[in-house]
């Protein structure tokens, strides 16, 4: 993870390859082309450099490369903001040494604890880059009893996704969540590819899942900053919930996640019985306890 030269080779590459001379404008002689997608002297055409200049880039070198050249490169490729993003921190991480990355958090101010219990009516969470749960609500605790029921440490989305075979029962749709996952752990590392403790999640998951390692290596990239979460929980059955990812600026690389569902709905009375079950089952331990280092 941390080779960043053959990152931006297999990420330039593939995204070269999904696109087809057709969806580039570009017309196609003859039908017998090499390649699926488009050549490389395609792509330097139509960001405007030279072939031998796209080649370097392609080969790792992004070093010293413009904003207005990486735009190029972005619209050629029909890049999203996410793709657009992983590719300018590849180009960060290709330049000079920087200063490092503060780690990703483990603990939360007492502050941030006082908010996620102000929300008492639905379930809330923060979460690090690497996916670690570092505190929650009361419901959101019974929300995701599944996930602090795993007793590895500390409590993360991700682990328990590749991991735990209660996964698949719990997310409905698992697929589609567990390409999230890798595509959003792989942002991560392209903001912070030199993370002791996130290499060591992405080793971890790496040799111990064969899904992990065919996900990670599409090298799909993603925000997750708003959606529609299904669930089926051990306790209140099907949960179709509406989730917000909100940044805290005052946390640098901390996210909280609440989710809600519309008013007199089957899930927002389902939330109703998750409390009330959620006040008598309150662990024992806190969830700071429970997941630090």
């Amino acid at each position: 993870m941390a080779d960043t030269r053959a990152e931006i080779k297999e990420f330039l590459s593939s995204r070269r390859a999904r696109i087809t001379p057709d969806a580039a404008g570009l017309p196609v002689y003859g039908g017998n082309r090499r390649v699926a997608g488009l050549r490389r002297e395609e792509v330097a055409m139509l960001a405007g450099v030279s072939v031998d200049y796209y080649v370097r880039l392609e080969r790792g070198n992004l070093a010293g490369v413009s904003e207005s050249v990486l735009d190029a490169l972005a619209r050629t490729l029909k890049l999203d903001a996410a793709e657009q993003e992983y590719l300018f921190d590849l180009a960060r991480a290709a330049g000079p040494a920087r200063k490092p990355r503060a780690r990703a958090s483990t603990t939360i101010r007492p502050a941030v604890q006082q908010i996620l219990d102000a929300v008492s009516d639905a379930p809330a969470w923060v979460r690090n880059g690497r996916h670690d749960i570092l505190a929650a609500n009361r419901l959101g605790r019974a929300l995701y009893s599944p996930v602090f029921d795993d007793p590895r440490r500390p409590v993360n989305t991700t682990r328990f996704t590749y991991l735990n075979p209660a996964a698949r029962i719990f997310w409905r749709d698992y697929d589609q969540i567990a390409n999230d996952a890798a595509a959003m752990l792989r942002m991560e590392a392209g903001r912070n590819p030199h993370d002791p403790e996130l290499i060591k999640l992405v080793g971890e998951l790496s040799t111990q899942s064969e899904l992990f390692r065919e996900r990670w290596a599409s090298r799909d990239v993603m925000h997750h900053r708003s959606g529609v979460k299904r669930l089926r929980h051990p306790v209140v059955g099907d949960l179709d919930l509406n989730f917000e990812s909100m940044e805290l600026p005052s946390e640098p690389g901390l996210v909280m996640n609440v989710y809600t569902a519309p008013a007199g709905s089957p899930t927002a009375d389902a939330l109703q019985v998750l409390a009330s079950w959620a006040a008598t089952h309150e662990p024992h331990e806190s969830v700071e306890a429970r997941t630090t280092l």
